[in-house]
């Protein structure tokens, strides 16, 4: 063994020797890079907007209706532009609501057709039906107002069984009051709901509605979802404009409400049954 090493040494010039060990000694001096530390994605964070008090102003209501993605519309009952809005809404593959007026603790007046503590059953019934016949393709209900109806456990039940009977309709509790009663009472009478997390502009200045924004991730990172109210206004609807083609880069993705609320638990059914909510929404493309 020795004298083939000799043999092998012989046949190999020096000067390519000294090289070749200088090359070995160089290589194991210098150190490795290290490898990137791995960094999971962050699974998908699903949230969903409404855009209220829709109806009085076309040029708002039409801004709003061309948002990108699938903001719903939530469109007040017996207003000059309710029908055409929910109209174009619908055409555009956007989630129609009735925003329905209830009666406030400030007493603010709400609107027409407007639900109050008063009302027997059949008189909110009829109410909510004639509401309904002026926004077409409404899917589901959601509270104009409301901070004293919806804490009025009679009231619930009376618009919960009216709602369950349609078979056709979820509700959103837009939690004007802590105290709502809304979404319990979906729960009881088999009426799918949600409930908002943020409102995005009760401060209308552009830091204060991007705050608001970030907080609505936040909470959809945590909770897997979260859902966030705004209004027609030009700085909500600014910032919307600019922050909803984001989303995709963020791993965020805006779904509609009835897509939300198929990955929410269903209510226990308590009374009658209902059809599942329906949707044939496709994911939308920001680009």
């Amino acid at each position: 063994m020795a004298r083939k090493n000799e043999e092998c040494r012989q046949r190999i010039p020096a000067p390519a020797r000294v090289s070749l060990v200088f090359s070995l000694l160089l290589t194991a001096a210098v150190p490795r890079a290290e490898e990137p530390p791995f960094q999971e994605t962050p699974k998908t964070a699903y949230i969903a907007i409404i855009i209220d008090d829709l109806g009085n102003n076309l040029r708002e209501g039409r801004r709003a209706i061309r948002l990108p993605g699938p903001v719903a519309c939530a469109i007040l009952p017996h207003t000059a532009h309710s029908r055409h809005l929910a109209q174009e809404a619908y055409a555009r593959n956007k989630e129609v609501l009735l925003h329905l007026p209830m009666e406030s603790l400030d007493q603010a007046e709400p609107g027409p057709g407007v639900l109050d503590s008063a009302m027997p059953k059949r008189e909110l019934e009829m109410t909510l039906d004639y509401n309904l016949e002026t926004v077409p393709h409404a899917v589901g209900v959601n509270n104009h107002m409301g901070s004293l109806l919806t804490q009025q456990p009679r009231a619930m039940r009376f618009l919960m069984q009216a709602i369950s009977r349609r078979g056709n309709l979820f509700f959103v509790d837009s939690l004007t009051s802590p105290n709502s009663q809304a979404a319990r009472t979906a729960s009881e009478y088999g009426v799918p709901a949600l409930a908002r997390n943020v409102f995005l502009d009760n401060e209308r200045t552009p830091d204060a509605i991007e705050q608001r924004l970030e907080e609505l991730v936040s909470i959809a990172r945590r909770k897997g979802s979260a859902l966030a109210i705004g209004h027609p206004y030009a700085e909500t609807l600014e910032a919307l404009e600019r922050w909803l083609p984001t989303l995709p880069d963020k791993n965020i993705e805006l779904v509609p409400l009835s897509v939300m609320l198929a990955k929410t638990p269903l209510p226990k059914r308590t009374q009658t049954s209902r059809k599942p909510v329906k949707t044939t929404w496709q994911p939308y493309s920001f680009r």
